[in-house]
């Protein structure tokens, strides 16, 4: 069965650096590819995307003239530019260290003698937490402004451009970078925003059909589980966003359960995407549900009150009899609202109907 998990691949040709880095890997929730040698490194990145990538430098025992790792940490920035890639080396030097972050494009690069177990973890939860590089980058206005709706960079016109608009506040250009891409190929407008006051700015001037929302913004130092609200400050966009009636979706770091747990429960946010497991597919779909949830809304703020009281029964399971005998109004009465409730949903079964006002239920218990 093909894993759920996100994966990591370990390039290493020494066994015991196998088991170590594979243990740790997996403690930390990744499906573990490892490759002992340059070929089969480049035979498993043709063969999967991956989200982490370990290279040792030297992949011919204990040559340390052999430098096939940077070969490695070249195709993975060619072939797979969603993998964030780590150097392992016990034959490191500045000059090395420095080409492998700037030409090669790697994380960080890592002193075989100095590895500690708890410093790798570390290591390994920031680079999940990094932004997945492009595939095709674009280059954002220095004022983080507006795309124009409904075009690609050359001018064309984007297939299914829908033109609303969406808020990415977000502090890592990377990650911003990463999400402008993926809603603006979308067809949102797009406004990019690194910081609080920016953000609650464009809260205050424009109207958002959908907020992506880092919860730390300025980094998380001093973040602690027992005092989340500290420098979260994306936990008080949410709360302006949730007032303006504006969807929400977390892509965050900041991961702690009871803290998700507190999003969902006062702010009423759509969804909490981790960014350690960060998949495109699955924020594009989420997109499209917190989409297609807001303008389920709208058709329901479109109703009457009396086809409200009729909607809320219907869910009940009352017929429409029971549902005349409640109001003290006529069955015609009752029907006549039903069709006039269908019409305005868009829908054309009770069982539909009753769907949606029990989502409504839903959506306005997490806004109290």
């Amino acid at each position: 069965m093909k894993s759920v998990h996100p994966r990591a691949l370990i390039v290493e040709d020494d066994r015991a650096w196998q088991e170590i880095l594979s243990e740790i890997l997996g403690d930390s929730g990744l499906a573990v590819d490892v490759a002992p040698s340059l070929e089969t490194a480049l035979g498993v990145l043709r063969a999967y995307p991956h989200r982490l990538a370990v290279v040792d430098l030297s992949l011919s025992g204990k040559d340390p003239h052999n430098q096939d790792g940077l070969r490695v940490l070249e195709a993975v920035r060619m072939q797979d530019p969603g993998c964030t890639a780590v150097l392992l080396t016990g034959f490191a030097t500045v000059e090395l260290a420095v080409s492998a972050l700037t030409q090669y494009g790697a994380f960080t690069c890592l002193q075989k003698e100095n590895f500690q177990r708890s410093h790798f973890r570390e290591i390994v939860h920031r680079a999940l937490a990094s932004a997945p590089q492009s595939r095709s980058p674009r280059t954002e206005s220095r004022s983080g402004g507006m795309e124009i709706p409904g075009t690609n960079l050359l001018g064309e016109e984007r297939p299914g451009g829908i033109g609303d608009k969406a808020l990415v506040v977000e502090d890592d250009a990377g990650w911003r970078s990463i999400l402008f891409e993926l809603l603006a190929d979308n067809g949102y407008q797009v406004r990019l925003c690194g910081s609080y006051g920016d953000a609650l700015g464009w809260l205050r001037r424009e109207k958002f059909n959908l907020a992506v929302i880092d919860l730390s913004l300025g980094g998380s130092e001093g973040w602690t589980p027992e005092e989340p609200q500290t420098v979260l400050e994306g936990y008080r966009l949410l709360e302006v966003a949730r007032q303006e009636g504006i969807p929400s979706i977390v892509v965050s770091g900041v991961a702690a359960p009871t803290e998700i747990e507190r999003v969902y429960r006062e702010q009423g946010v759509f969804a909490f995407l981790e960014k350690q497991a960060f998949d495109r597919h699955t924020f594009l779909r989420t997109v499209r549900d917190a989409r297609a949830s807001a303008l389920a809304g709208d058709k329901l703020e479109s109703l009457t009150e009396r086809e409200r009281e009729i909607l809320e029964l219907l869910a009940q399971g009352n017929t429409n009899q029971e549902i005349a005998d409640r109001l003290v109004i006529s069955i015609n009465t009752v029907k006549r609202h039903l069709k006039a409730i269908f019409r305005k949903l868009e829908i054309h079964t009770r069982s539909a109907a009753a769907a949606r006002a029990a989502g409504s239920r839903v959506a306005r218990d997490a806004g109290e």
